[in-house]
């Protein structure tokens, strides 16, 4: 064989390869906090990914389109959006040993119809000034008397503090939760308003000692030099259920019931759980890592470490329902 005849044949087996597909995903999150890790994968793969941005009805945009969507994958965080996507039957089991073996039980559906990429946790932002070291130890003793008048939260309808009470109802049952969220409301410095950052702010303003919110809070915060002075204020403290861990909550991918490119998509939720990926996904979003030994951001490793509560999100997921009829029984924003 020739030269030449050798380059054409070459060529020729080149144009018959299949062009590699796009993945489609539809986010929750805002673009910028996945598309470091999209590169990455993009880099190492030449697979493209387009990200759509859904900051509502993605549940009804998955049902409309059906078996025409062009979503591969859906991104989005806690435990109930995930739980309701299963619930829709929008989405498509994985089997994955790579992603089973990355992922602990408890962070990922039994029926491996959704993974967890990061978690963060609900914890207590303290007052430097006010609160001492060791005052605040679990989530029960928020219910105690010693802290009428000191305690800001965002609403408790917010999906934030429905999972928390519904993680109190599986630890404690529906009884116990309910005077819990009564005790706590009795505790309010002023009726719940604002989001997570918007309660250390009140803290630093003097108007409550301790607030509910989640770790990446944190990191938001001091990103922005409005809000620097707010998080300096406060301490990081890790509550725990007692005899437990303390609670946390996720972000998470599915495969899509359509997914028109299902063995990229595949790849691509594979590659999410390396440990580059896992460390550039948890930097970029002040979270934490869902694969043991992934390196944490230097911000995140500087609020200490913390045993997780091990329940698992499903049966969290479950106790959704009885969370919010509990905040509505209890009056809990009134």
């Amino acid at each position: 064989m020739t030269l030449r005849t050798g380059l054409l044949a070459t060529a020729a087996t080149a144009m018959a390869l299949p062009a590699l597909a796009d993945v489609n995903i539809y986010t929750t999150r805002q673009p910028e906090l996945i598309q470091p890790v999209i590169d990455a994968f993009t880099a190492e793969t030449g697979i493209e990914v387009n990200l759509a941005f859904v900051s509502e009805g993605l549940v009804e945009r998955l049902k409309a389109e059906g078996a025409r969507s062009p979503a591969d994958l859906v991104m989005t965080v806690d435990i109930a959006n995930l739980q309701q996507i299963v619930d829709a039957g929008v989405i498509q089991p994985v089997e994955s040993e790579v992603l089973t073996s990355a992922i602990p039980a408890e962070l990922r559906s039994p029926e491996n119809l959704w993974f967890a990429l990061t978690t963060r946790a609900r914890i207590v932002y303290a007052s430097k000034e006010r609160v001492a070291e060791g005052e605040v130890t679990t989530y029960e003793d928020l219910a105690d008397p010693k802290w009428q008048g000191r305690i800001c939260t965002r609403s408790g309808l917010h999906d934030y503090n429905l999972a928390l009470v519904a993680a109190m109802i599986a630890h404690h049952g529906e009884d116990y939760a309910r005077d819990w969220a009564t005790a706590v409301k009795a505790n309010l410095a002023r009726k719940p308003e604002g989001n997570d950052r918007a309660q250390v702010r009140a803290i630093w303003a003097g108007e409550c000692d301790i607030s509910l919110g989640n770790t990446y809070y944190m990191g938001e915060m001091l990103a922005d030099p409005e809000q620097v002075p707010w998080a300096e204020s406060v301490n990081i403290v890790f509550p725990t259920f007692e005899g437990e861990g303390t609670h946390i909550n996720v972000s998470g991918v599915a495969l899509t019931q359509s997914a028109p490119n299902k063995e990229e998509a595949i790849q691509l939720m594979e590659f999410l759980v390396s440990p580059e990926a896992q460390g550039i996904y948890a930097k970029a979003n002040n979270e934490y890592p869902v694969l043991e030994g992934a390196p944490l951001s230097d911000l995140v490793a500087s609020w200490g470490p913390f045993v997780a509560d091990t329940i698992d999100l499903t049966t969290v997921a479950g106790h959704r329902a009885e969370a919010l009829k509990i905040m509505e029984q209890v009056n809990y924003d009134g």
